[in-house]
């Protein structure tokens, strides 16, 4: 019998899996493709596809589908049996080269942002040959991009692609041009930490909000909660044990490094991080995280619970993406080496960085929105929305103290000049305490972008970094071409990392991210505090961010603006489901509970009654009164939020005007759960929810 780690990717059609089966000559076409050194001809797509299928076959599956990214943040599949009958009517197995390559599964109703209209629906998908075909519930899928008709990506995948390949060029070039001739590619690595909860299946299913909205939109704190912090990297409850266990062995088949597993701060709450891989796979493995981590829970009756903030006073969950660039020879360039040539290049990759962010801070910010981290930035265990780096005093020591040397008067170059840097050889891996209240944070070899919400795609967050960053490279590399002797390369890197101190040090902070003060300081600092999704969207039509996607090939304008009205619809129609939902939650459960409750009291009410029966029914008589006054202006809201032209306005009024109002009748309805009588309010509170595992 195998152990679970034996049938580690078992269920992936890698690279070890297609060298073996694949003819040499086919297997090294396939490579050059990977590499972009060349295409698939036809006889060779043909020879993959039949080893792909009987490979298939052999472990189970039956059909086959184009996996496969659309703009609505999760993932799309259409599934086609191999069985066909042949020309005699007998039933064979086929599965050719065209169809491994190309697909075309029209799906038309996904969200397009006019960029297919209903005459010209069909929409293809293609093959990307850099994340391996697995193998899901007997279904072999094929990792694809998603494309209209004319070219247009309509998917999350190919931005993707093409920001790491301009990441790749622009990081390479710099590298290259620093006197390392020997590195020919960079990757993206990334790392992605997933957070979520667990509560039984039967809680979730009495809870109409939960299974609609996915958090709670209304509900009193338990009397216990995170206070004394037991449950945090505490004994992991059995079942959720049996749980877990089940998640790691379908990751495990699936190639998958599923390495760490915790509480949480919250009760109920979780914890799953993987290792390190290429950004794009990342990023695939991450969606089919999500899916186990779903499907798994209901198995074991749970309810897995991947919002932001599914419960209001305790934290939220996140999806901390840590990112970090690698070379094709294994160095990382967020790492300062052992060289003094190996600091400055470090120096320089940081301060690009620093630029990069700081530039496109609005940016990053909306590649980190959704409706549900709006309520969650800010909160506890959650960095705030307004963008800075947190770089540790040994780095940010280091920076400033660059930043305030004078520029060397021109003299003969040799490496001694950058001999005070060589102390960047020895900095420790955890050179200073973690800053847990920083967007972005350098920790050690890497940057941990901590804004990302954990229902949402990796895709747009990693297209923006790698864009940005690719932006930020091609400027310095810019400046060092041309520069003909390597010791002024390497000064002039320095002259452009003073540059960039003095320009970009207003996005570096390393105090408490939650306080009153920073908000007051980030304004002084003229940083940008977007509080919201909604708002975020807008950066989309500002014109650098656009010349910056155009230039290295990731969007063109048109893409750009179908994301933009995609990301608009998004928000509307997220939160026209909460409030509908909350209006029918509170006519349907909340105002009959507490009706009856007041009926209850009211009838026993006289002079000779307790006191407190006369002030319970006052207090039930004013929480009636507040309930359905708040639920007949939030149901006006949301109608006249939804006569306007645009879903811009619609979404901005939504989040100005409904929204508070939305939180007024959360606390009327919190008010009344706080004294209601289970007789009476019989909806799963958050003592049952969080307390039962």
């Amino acid at each position: 019998m195998s152990t679970p780690y034996e049938d580690f990717g078992s269920l992936v059609f890698g690279e070890d899996e297609m060298r073996e089966r694949l003819p040499k000559p086919v297997y090294e076409s396939w490579k050059k493709t990977v590499a972009n050194e060349g295409t698939l001809d036809r006889p060779t797509a043909d020879a993959i596809a039949h080893a792909m299928k009987r490979w298939a076959l052999e472990n189970g599956a039956t059909h086959f589908t184009h996996w496969f990214q659309p703009m609505t943040g999760g993932t799309a599949e259409k599934h086609d049996a191999f069985i066909e009958p042949d020309a005699a009517g007998n039933a064979i197995t086929r599965f050719s080269g065209k169809m491994l390559i190309k697909g075309e599964p029209d799906a038309s109703s996904f969200p397009s942002g006019g960029l297919r209209a209903t005459f010209e629906a069909r929409g293809y998908t293609y093959w990307d040959v850099t994340s391996p075909v697995f193998i899901r519930e007997d279904v072999l899928c094929i990792p694809t991009v998603f494309v209209s008709y004319n070219g247009e990506a309509l998917d999350k995948k190919e931005p993707l692609l093409n920001a790491l390949q301009a990441l790749n060029k622009a990081a390479t070039k710099v590298v290259n041009l620093l006197g390392d001739h020997e590195v020919k590619n960079c990757s993206v690595s990334v790392g992605l930490e997933q957070e979520y909860f667990l509560i039984d299946r039967e809680y979730y299913e009495k809870r109409l909000d939960l299974k609609l909205t996915g958090r709670t939109l209304f509900g009193m704190p338990a009397t216990k909660g995170q206070e004394l912090d037991d449950h945090y990297f505490g004994s992991i409850p059995p079942r959720v044990k049996e749980f877990m266990k089940d998640v790691n062995e379908q990751l495990w088949k699936l190639g998958i490094y599923a390495k760490t597993e915790h509480n949480e701060v919250a009760p109920a709450q979780f914890e799953l991080a993987p290792i390190f891989s290429d950004a794009n796979i990342a990023v695939d493995q991450n969606q089919l995280t999500m899916d186990i981590l779903r499907k798994t829970a209901e198995k074991h009756g749970f309810a897995c619970l991947l919002h932001e903030k599914p419960f209001d006073k305790i934290n939220g969950s996140g999806k901390h993406n840590n990112y970090s660039i690698v070379t094709d020879n294994g160095q990382n360039l967020f790492d300062p080496g052992k060289k003094p040539a190996d600091n400055i290049r470090f120096l320089l990759f940081i301060c690009a960085f620093i630029k990069a962010v700081d530039e496109y801070s609005v940016l990053l910010r909306l590649s980190a929105s959704c409706p549900g981290n709006d309520h969650r930035l800010g909160a506890n265990e959650a960095p705030p929305a307004i963008i800075s780096i947190y770089l540790g005093s040994y780095i940010e020591d280091i920076l400033y103290s660059l930043y305030s040397e004078k520029p060397k008067e021109k003299e003969k170059k040799t490496d001694t000049v950058f001999a005070p840097l060589t102390t960047l050889a020895y900095m420790p891996h955890d050179n200073t305490d973690r800053n847990r209240t920083s967007p972005v944070a350098f920790t050690g070899n890497k940057f941990e972008f901590r804004m990302l919400g954990s229902s949402m795609s990796a895709a747009f967050a990693n297209t923006v970094l790698s864009s940005i960053m690719a932006e930020s490279l091609n400027e310095i590399s810019a400046e060092l071409e041309g520069i003909k002797y390597l010791s002024d390369i390497r000064e002039k890197a320095l002259d452009i990392c003073r540059s960039i101190i003095h320009k970009h040090k207003r996005i570096l902070f390393s105090g408490d991210g939650y306080s009153d003060e920073w908000v007051k300081e980030a304004e002084r600092r003229g940083l940008p505090n977007v509080h919201s999704f909604i708002e975020a969207i807008e950066v989309l039509k500002d014109k650098k961010v656009i010349h910056m996607f155009e230039s290295l090939g990731v969007y063109t304008a048109k893409e750009l603006d179908a994301n933009r009205k995609i990301m608009e619809e998004q928000y509307d129609r997220t939160m026209d489901i909460e409030i509908r939902t909350m209006i029918e939650m509170t006519r349907k459960d909340v105002l009959p509970a507490m009706t009856a409750e007041y009926d209850f009291y009211h009838s026993k009410d006289g002079k000779d009654a307790p006191a407190f029966i006369g002030t319970r029914t006052k207090q039930l008589k004013d929480l009636i009164d507040s309930t359905y006054s708040g639920i007949d202006e939030l149901t006006k809201i949301w109608k006249d939020a939804n006569g306007k032209p645009e879903d811009y306005e619609t979404g901005k009024e939504i989040y100005d005007k409904a929204v508070p109002m939305m939180e007024k009748v959360r606390a009327s309805i919190d008010r009344y759960e706080e004294i209601a009588s289970r007789e009476f309010f019989k909806l799963p509170l958050y003592e049952d929810m969080l307390f039962s595992l």
